[in-house]
């Protein structure tokens, strides 16, 4: 697998946990595909205006355990553990990203607590 796709797909599941960005819904926008849905840690079902739509966790957030496969030529497949450092809440974290008119965005999103 390519080192530079990957660091560039990590940057992007980085990016879109960063107050700043989940502040400001043209980011948000840019960020999610089109057809973007989310199976949040509530067990809720969220599409893009949803998510567009709410106020979004500020929390601080780190990314830890990050995985990186590849599922077919333009889509790749993202686990990893989400430590919420405001709740002290863990959840494990998977993001399918789609390259769509030549960017990456991301396409699904699921999230589930652990009891970590």
């Amino acid at each position: 697998m390519d080192s530079l796709r990957i660091l560039h797909i990590k940057e992007l599941e980085e990016s879109h946990l960063k107050p700043e960005i989940r502040r400001s819904k043209e980011e948000m926008d840019w960020i999610l595909a089109e057809e973007y849905r989310e199976i949040g840690s509530s067990g809720k079902m969220f599409d893009k205006e949803d998510c567009l739509s709410r106020e979004l966790s500020q929390d601080d957030l780190s990314l830890e355990q990050f995985e990186y496969r590849q599922l077919a030529p333009d889509v790749v497949l993202t686990t990893y553990l989400l430590r919420n450092k405001t709740t002290n809440r863990h959840t494990l974290r998977s993001s399918i990203w789609k390259r769509i008119e030549a960017r990456w965005q991301l396409y699904f999103h699921q999230g589930t607590v652990t009891g970590e």
